[in-house]
C-alpha cells in the first residue's frame, strides 16, 4: 500500500527518492477485476467527437489489460454536469469510438455505481472491457466522497490511475478509491508521464533548454523558480516576457502583463543569474492595434525592439528573437516547453510559435511538451509527431513540474 507521507524537503517523493511508482507491468492482473481511471474528457460537436487524442493515447494500457486477461472497468469524466446526470455529459460516444479502435466489444454501463452496475461487471468475462457513465454524474466524485469512493471500489480487484490531465485533482475516481483496494498502480501514460515530465527533466542530457510562455507570470513563477534549478538555459515569451520587460525597465504599451508581479520577475532574473542559468528575454515582438480575438482580427501591426509604444499591444515575439531562440534550441540535448510565444490562434500572430515548433521539431534533442496550448499549437503547426513525448495534462503538467505532489499518483503503490 501507499505511504502515508511522501513528502521530502518540498518536493515529489516518486521524483527524488529511490521508489517508483507502481504500474500494470510490475503486477499479474489475469482474471481480475480491473478499475482503470482515463481521461476521456474529449470535446464534442454535436454529439461526435471532434478530438479522439485522450482516447487514443489511452489504448495502450488498455491493451496491455486485454492481453493480461484482466476483466476491464473504464471509468472518465466528461464535461462539468456539475454532480447531475446530463445527457451531454454522457460517455456513450466515447464507447463506440473505443469499440472501434480496440477491435471488440466495449459494453457501455448506463451508471457508474450501485447493484445493477455490479451485476453488469460481474458478467464481464477475462479480456472484456466495459465503460462506466460519466463519474461527475455524482456530486461525490469531485468531493472525494469516501462513500462513493468506496461504491467504486465494489467494482474492482485492482485500480489503475491511467489519467494525468486530472491527476492533480483529489477526486474519488482518482485517488479516494485507492483507500479500498489492496492494489493501486499506474498505468502506460502515466508512466510515461512520469518519466518524460520527472526523470528526463531531473536528470536531462545537457544542455537542457526550458521554453515557457502563456500570459501570466504569476501563473507560472513556481514552474520558473523548480526549474532554475534544474536548467542550462530558460527562453520565456508569450504575454508573460512583457511583465519581465517591465522589470527590465522598458515599456510594453497596451501589452497584457501584470505590474504587480514585477518584483516576482526580479527575483527570478536575480536567481537565474546567480545560479549561471541563461535567461532569454524577447528581443523584439510583433505589436497590433484593435485585437479582437473574438473574430480572429488584427489592425495595423508592426515590430518593435524594447520599447512598444503606447497604444500597441504585443502579440507575438519578432523575429530576430526567433533566431536568437532557435539557435538556443538548436544547441540543446534536451527541449522542455510549455506555453505558446503569443495568440497562435489568430494566424497572423503565429509566426512565433509555429517557427519554435519547427526548430524543435527539426531538432535531435529530447523534446517534452508539457500539455495544454503548447500541445494545440504544435499540432496546429503540423509537427505533432515530430516531437518526442507531449504530455497530456494542462493543470497537472504545471503541478508536477512545479514539484507538487499530484494525489492521483501519490494515491499509487511504489516500488523500492
Amino acid at each position: 500500500m501507499t505511504s502515508p507521507n511522501r513528502r521530502i524537503l518540498g518536493f515529489n517523493y516518486y521524483l527524488f527518492s529511490m521508489s517508483r511508482t507502481k504500474s500494470i507491468k510490475d503486477v499479474n492482473l489475469a482474471g481480475k477485476r480491473v478499475f482503470v481511471r482515463c481521461d476521456f474528457n474529449v470535446p464534442l460537436k454535436d454529439g461526435q467527437i471532434s478530438d479522439d487524442s485522450r482516447i487514443v493515447a489511452a489504448l495502450p494500457t488498455i491493451q496491455l489489460l486485454i492481453q493480461q486477461g484482466a476483466k476491464v472497468i473504464l471509468a472518465s469524466h466528461l464535461g462539468r454536469p456539475k454532480g447531475q446526470r446530463n445527457a451531454a455529459c454522457s460517455l456513450s460516444p466515447v464507447a463506440e469510438v473505443l469499440a472501434e479502435k480496440l477491435g471488440c466489444t466495449v459494453t457501455f454501463i448506463e451508471d457508474c455505481i450501485g447493484e445493477e452496475v455490479e451485476a453488469e461487471v460481474a458478467k464481464l468475462g477475462d479480456g472484456e472491457v466495459a465503460l462506466l457513465e460519466n463519474v461527475r454524474f455524482y456530486s461525490g466524485e469531485t468531493a472525494n466522497d469516501p462513500a462513493f469512493a468506496a461504491s467504486l471500489a465494489n467494482l474492482a480487484d485492482v485500480f489503475v490511475n491511467d489519467a494525468f490531465g486530472t491527476a492533480h485533482r483529489a477526486h474519488a475516481s482518482t485517488a479516494g478509491i485507492a483507500s479500498y483496494l489492496s492494489t493501486n498502480v499506474c498505468g502506460l501514460l502515466i508512466e510515461k508521464e512520469l518519466a518524460y515530465l520527472g526523470d528526463k527533466t531531473n536528470q536531462p542530457e545537457r544542455p537542457l533548454t526550458v521554453i515557457l510562455g502563456g500570459a501570466k507570470v504569476s501563473d507560472k513563477i513556481k514552474v520558473i523558480d523548480a526549474l532554475l534549478e534544474k536548467a542550462d538555459t530558460i527562453i520565456i515569451g508569450g504575454a508573460m516576457a512583457y511583465t519581465f520587460a517591465l522589470a527590465e525597465g522598458r515599456t510594453v504599451g497596451e501589452s497584457l502583463s501584470e505590474p504587480d508581479h514585477i518584483s516576482t520577475a526580479k527575483a527570478a532574473l536575480k536567481k537565474a543569474k546567480a545560479k549561471g542559468v541563461k535567461f532569454l528575454l524577447p528581443l523584439d515582438n510583433l505589436a497590433v492595434k484593435d485585437l479582437d480575438f473574438g473574430a480572429g482580427t488584427i489592425g495595423a501591426s508592426q515590430f518593435f525592439e524594447g520599447n512598444i509604444e503606447a497604444g500597441w499591444e504585443g502579440v507575438d515575439i519578432g523575429p530576430k528573437s526567433i533566431a536568437l531562440f532557435s539557435q538556443e534550441i538548436k544547441n540543446a540535448k534536451t527541449v522542455l516547453w510549455n506555453g505558446p510565444m503569443g495568440i497562435f490562434e489568430i494566424d497572423s500572430c503565429n509566426q512565433g510559435t509555429f517557427a519554435i515548433a519547427k526548430t524543435i521539431a527539426d531538432s535531435e534533442a529530447c523534446s517534452i511538451i508539457g500539455g495544454g496550448d503548447s500541445v494545440k499549437a504544435i499540432k496546429m503547426a503540423g509537427y505533432g509527431d515530430q516531437v518526442t513525448f507531449m504530455s497530456t495534462g494542462g493543470g497537472a503538467s504545471l503541478e508536477f513540474l512545479e514539484g507538487k505532489e499530484l494525489p492521483g499518483v501519490t494515491a499509487l503503490d511504489t516500488v523500492d
